[in-house]
């Protein structure tokens, strides 16, 4: 079942965020993730959630998720987007196929 990763965010010092912009891809990439949403200024519908950007990764599994968040080779890239923005992260389990 496939995996997703749903983060909100609000970007603070884009000059320092660039680094990590430009590093993350090879990550996710690295444990079978890919980009279903890079980024995007969402449009509020309803409720009063008014995310400034949402990012959605796909990954093939929970396990393969689970292992991005915690390879210890990204922590310091994580680090860098706790220092620059501001931001929300959740994990959800697809459908089953």
């Amino acid at each position: 079942m496939k995996a997703y990763l749903v983060l909100d965010l609000a970007i603070r010092d884009l000059a320092a965020f660039k680094t990590y912009i430009a590093a993350i891809p090879a990550f996710i990439a690295r444990h079978g993730g890919r980009y279903l949403v890079e980024g995007a200024v969402p449009t509020p519908v309803e409720g009063d959630w008014t995310p400034e950007r949402i990012v959605i990764l796909e990954f093939p599994s929970r396990q393969n998720a689970t292992d991005f968040l915690a390879d210890p080779d990204i922590q310091d890239l994580f680090a860098i987007r706790h220092r620059t923005t501001t931001s929300r992260l959740v994990l959800v389990d697809g459908c089953v196929e």
